[in-house]
C-alpha cells in the first residue's frame, strides 16, 4: 500500500469505484478528501458519455463529494477529440444523449443527417429503429462508423443495461462495418488522462472495477492497475483473464484507512 500512496496522481473508473447507481461507495470521501489534502493529481475518466463533467461534478455534490468539473474526462470528450485530430471540421450523425452532442459541438464537429463524415454512437435513452434506420443508410454512403465505447452492458441500481457495443451492434451487423471505439481499453482514453494531469505513466496509477477494459487499458498503457472489488469484477472472475491487476483490493477506501 505505501507504493501505491506514494503515487503522484490517480485516474479513477466512476461507477463501482467512486459510486454505484446514486449511492457513493465506503471510503470514497475519505480517499478523495486525502487526494486533495496531499496535492495528488487525479481525473475521473469515464466511458459514459451521457453526461458532462459539469453534470458529474453536480452528481458527486448531491452525494455530498465537492470535485470540480476540470477533474472529470468522458469518452463524449475523448472521441470529439478524436475525430477532431482525425479531420478538422469534419461533421457528424449522432446517436446519443446532450452531452455527446455538446462535446461535439466543443471541437468544432456540427450535426449532419444527409452526408456527414462520421456515424457516432453512444450510450442513450432515445435509442429507436428510426435513428438505426438512419445511421444504417449513411454508413453505407460512407459515413465512418464510431462508438464512445465498447462496454456491451452497464449495471445500474436495478441491474445490468445495454451499452455502446450492444447499441451499435445492429449497425454493424446491417452494414457490414466495424466500429471503431475510442474509450477504454483503447489506450487513448488513458493517455488523455495523463495529458490532463500533467503526469508520465510511472507516476500514476489507474482504479478500476472490470477486467475486461480498465485493467486492460493500464496494462496497455503501462500503468500500474489498482482493481477494486466494489463494483462490476469479483475476486472468483480475475482468473478467467489472461492477465491480472497489479493490486486488487476491497474499494478505494482501503487506500488511506491506515493512514495515521
Amino acid at each position: 500500500m505505501d507504493r501505491i500512496l506514494e503515487k503522484k496522481g490517480f485516474i479513477c473508473d466512476m461507477d463501482g469505484v467512486i459510486y454505484h447507481g446514486n449511492k457513493i461507495l465506503p471510503g470514497v470521501a475519505e480517499f478523495v478528501n486525502w487526494m486533495i489534502e496531499n496535492d495528488k493529481k487525479f481525473v475521473f475518466l469515464t466511458n459514459s458519455p451521457e453526461k458532462t463533467p459539469h453534470e458529474l461534478s453536480m452528481k458527486l455534490e448531491r452525494m455530498g463529494l465537492s470535485v470540480s468539473a476540470d477533474h472529470f474526462y468522458t469518452s463524449a470528450m475523448a472521441t470529439s477529440e478524436f475525430l477532431y485530430s482525425q479531420a478538422p471540421g469534419c461533421t457528424a450523425y449522432v446517436i446519443g444523449e446532450a452531452a455527446l452532442s455538446k462535446a461535439m459541438y466543443d471541437q468544432k464537429i456540427y450535426m449532419n443527417d444527409v452526408n456527414p463524415d462520421y456515424v457516432v454512437l453512444g450510450e442513450t435513452r432515445t435509442y429507436c429503429f428510426e435513428k438505426v434506420e438512419k445511421a444504417i443508410e449513411l454508413v453505407n454512403k460512407g459515413a465512418k462508423l464510431i462508438g464512445c465505447n465498447p462496454d456491451t452492458v452497464g449495471v445500474k441500481e436495478k441491474g445490468v443495461i445495454p451499452a455502446t457495443g450492444s447499441l451499435i451492434a445492429p449497425i454493424e451487423i446491417a452494414t457490414g462495418k466495424k466500429a471503431y471505439f475510442v474509450g477504454k481499453p483503447n489506450p487513448l482514453m488513458l493517455r488523455h488522462g495523463l495529458k490532463k494531469i500533467g503526469c508520465h505513466s510511472e507516476d500514476i496509477a489507474f482504479i478500476g472495477d472490470r477486467m475486461d477494459t480498465d485493467i486492460i487499458a493500464a496494462i496497455e498503457s503501462n500503468v500500474d492497475s489498482i482493481l477494486v472489488l466494489s463494483g462490476f469484477t469479483r475476486a472468483e472472475d480475475i482468473g478467467n483473464y489472461p492477465y491480472r491487476p497489479k493490486y486488487v483490493i476491497d474499494g478505494v477506501g482501503d487506500i488511506v484507512k491506515n493512514i495515521k
